[in-house]
């Protein structure tokens, strides 16, 4: 992950700002691996022995560019084909005998998966392994193409609204994109498989959606900026409809984790065992729904029983889920509990309690445990 650049202008200064995202020259010789790449059983207790292989983001165009620095343009932008590469060269070590190819990704490249994962199926294929069973897992890359809170105009990649960025991404990268959901939309209209919902249903390879409700990548675009002043009703509301969009969103997604917290990108944090949806992890979870491939490549059998894979937080605000990462507040870097981050956020107990019909204690309560 790590955000796009989608003209010179905003391609120089990140370049200037973030060169550890345009160029591996100031990358570090080593990294250890965390989360889903950690090779601890605690910290992994699903896939620590498995191979991994990271693939550093540098490409600045959601893992969808296909063109070279040539006189008119200074970048080159190659994140569809360098994926093509790796999976070339990882064939030779090993990967030819594998069973399971997950592609995974959080943030752009999240969406970054959810633009290759068949892409990378098709390629195997045609290279004769056809029994490599292709998955992807695409967290914090499911974005919503809503109106913006408040509309700004196109300057940088944090003021352009999505649809917008991504309409002048793909003309500048030479992005491509899948031929089946290309086929959905018109000419000149390929921006819309950038997004989930409208990508999904035309995926062959199975793929796991993992999306906290309130994410603060699309609250960004979206212009909701959580600062030190209350929230403003109309803000709050926003909040809460942008949750309950992104919920109906995720209605026909057979595989997907999302808890109802601020917050972005999980899988490679240390502490993604901790969050909990209806009582259930994201390890477990992925747990379950690899047993459910498995067990449906054998018989298309039921779903297995007490292992859920279909897992969305229903209460309606952010952090009402009490397993939620830790807030801070962006100021003074103080650890905040629900109850302090939802006042922060200007909520209104009183009001709020009177509205439920519940003492103002009891609200307090439930907010504190989170039912």
């Amino acid at each position: 992950g790590g955000w796009y650049c989608f003209n010179r202008e905003n391609c120089d200064t990140r370049y200037d700002t973030m060169r550890r995202l345009m160029s591996s020259s100031e990358w570090p010789a080593t990294r250890v691996g965390t989360g889903i790449l950690s090779s601890q059983p605690e910290e992994n207790p699903h896939w620590w022995n498995a191979n991994m292989v990271f693939i550093p983001y540098c490409s600045s165009d959601v893992w969808s560019g296909a063109s070279s620095k040539s006189e008119k343009n200074e970048y080159a932008f190659m994140g569809a084909l360098i994926i093509q590469e790796v999976i070339k060269e990882l064939v030779g070590k090993g990967l030819s005998t594998a069973k399971v190819l997950l592609l995974a990704g959080s943030s752009a490249g999240g969406t970054g998966v959810l633009l290759n994962v068949d892409r990378v199926a098709e390629q195997l294929e045609e290279m004769g392994y056809q029994g490599i069973q292709v998955r992807g897992l695409a967290d914090s890359g499911w974005f919503l193409d809503n109106k913006q809170y408040r509309r700004t105009d196109c300057i940088d990649t944090i003021t352009c609204a999505p649809t917008e960025a991504i309409r002048r991404g793909i003309r500048y990268w030479n992005g491509i994109v899948p031929e089946r959901c290309k086929l959905q939309f018109k000419e000149g209209e390929e921006w819309n498989c950038f997004f989930g919902y409208k990508i999904y249903p035309t995926l062959r390879c199975p793929v796991f959606v993992v999306q906290w409700l309130f994410d603060e990548a699309q609250l960004t675009v979206d212009n909701v900026h959580l600062t030190g002043q209350p929230v403003q009703e109309g803000q709050w509301l926003y909040i809460q409809n942008l949750g309950r969009e992104l919920r109906n969103t995720l209605k026909d997604v057979t595989a997907s984790f999302a808890p109802a917290c601020l917050s972005h990108e999980i899988i490679t944090r240390n502490h993604w065992t901790d969050i909990q949806v209806k009582g259930t992890s994201l390890p477990r979870a992925l747990h379950c729904w690899d047993r459910s491939l498995h067990e449906s490549n054998k018989n298309g059998k039921a779903p297995l029983k007490g292992c859920p894979i279909h897992l969305i937080d229903s209460c309606p605000w952010p952090h009402c889920n009490p397993s939620c990462p830790t807030i801070r507040d962006q100021f003074t870097g103080q650890e905040m509990n629900v109850i302090q981050f939802l006042m922060h956020m200007g909520f209104d107990v009183q009001k709020m309690a009177q509205q439920q019909g519940l003492e103002p204690s009891k609200l307090l309560g439930m907010l504190s445990s989170g039912s």
